[in-house]
């Protein structure tokens, strides 16, 4: 099963969705839309928003996830060792107010986390590559994080 996030920004992202409609794949496709809930397709199982608990359960049985570049959307399945190809929501498109995607998806891709999906690329492509792609494991760095702003403010 491919699970699509696409966050909860109320801009629309067809990008993705018209990308994924047009996949060459047989698995059963579902797809957390937040405001572009309205896309149709017969070949996606569209959801507007999915409460914490039927996403952990989605990203369990994914074999996939196609996400937006939103950070919580990309760690999440990282979490549970999923792979992830994501595809970061563009200013020029209206899908976000900025680009700071870009930066957060290319990061992840650059360690070697996910693979990323850019404008003008082929997400067949992409989705063949997935297939043999191994993610090298995120690792968080939040609890040291913590450590160092704890001591900062003790000192």
């Amino acid at each position: 099963m491919i699970l699509v996030t696409l966050g909860t920004q109320k801009q629309k992202f067809y990008r993705l969705l018209d990308a994924v409609e047009k996949l060459n794949t047989n698995e059963d496709i579902v797809v957390q839309a937040g405001g572009s809930a309205d896309y149709k397709s017969d070949k996606m199982k569209i959801f507007d928003f999915i409460s914490y608990d039927e996403m952990q359960k989605y990203i369990d049985e994914a074999d996939l996830i196609i996400t937006h570049g939103g950070t919580g959307s990309i760690i999440m399945p990282l979490q549970k060792n999923k792979k992830v190809i994501a595809c970061p929501r563009l200013a020029k498109y209206e899908e976000h107010i900025n680009d700071h995607q870009k930066e957060i998806v290319n990061v992840f891709a650059l360690e070697g986390h996910i693979l990323k999906y850019d404008d003008g690329d082929d997400l067949q492509e992409v989705y063949d590559k997935s297939k043999s792609f191994k993610p090298i494991p995120y690792k968080s760095n939040t609890e040291n994080f913590i450590k160092n702003l704890v001591k900062i403010i003790e000192e």
